[in-house]
């Protein structure tokens, strides 16, 4: 729309279904090949993907014309239908329902970026559990912990 003018900054964390491990580094390039042209495909600004073997951290710039839920939904179904015909795992890949969305003004964006570029080193110290759960704190969101992903302890 013309004369409209934004800047949203928005983090997506979602995970795989169970919580397994399933994503291997050996094809996480690919992954975030994939991911990127969805984004790109959607008119939309990738700043940071990063795939965990459980999860996935991604930074957008968001355009105001596309709801984050939509993006969401594209970028997991088409994703993991690519990962299912790329047949990198033995069964039907799924990821989990739901996911956080986090925003972010400009004046972040350098340490969020270096952050989600970052997640081997900082999974060392912290499980994703841990991490999502200090997400939802820090960004004061009120959570039910049976609507949380499915944790494998």
């Amino acid at each position: 729309m013309a004369n409209t003018y934004s800047q949203i900054y928005i983090q997506i964390v979602f995970a795989v279904k169970g919580r397994e491990n399933l994503i291997k580094k050996e094809n996480r390039e690919e992954l975030h090949k994939f991911i990127t042209g969805i984004i790109s495909n959607r008119e939309q600004k990738l700043l940071a993907v990063f795939a965990m073997p459980d999860h996935v951290h991604i930074l957008i710039g968001l355009k105001p014309n596309t709801t984050i839920s939509d993006l969401v939904r594209d970028i997991k179904a088409g994703s993991s239908k690519f990962i299912n015909d790329s047949k990198w795992i033995n069964g039907k890949f799924n990821w989990q329902e739901g996911y956080g969305a986090f925003s972010y003004s400009k004046s972040h964006l350098d340490n969020v970026i270096k952050y989600i570029l970052n997640q081997e080193e900082h999974h060392k110290k912290q499980t994703f559990k841990e991490e999502y759960i200090e997400f939802l704190e820090k960004f004061k969101i009120e959570y039910d912990d049976k609507y949380l992903f499915e944790w494998i302890e």
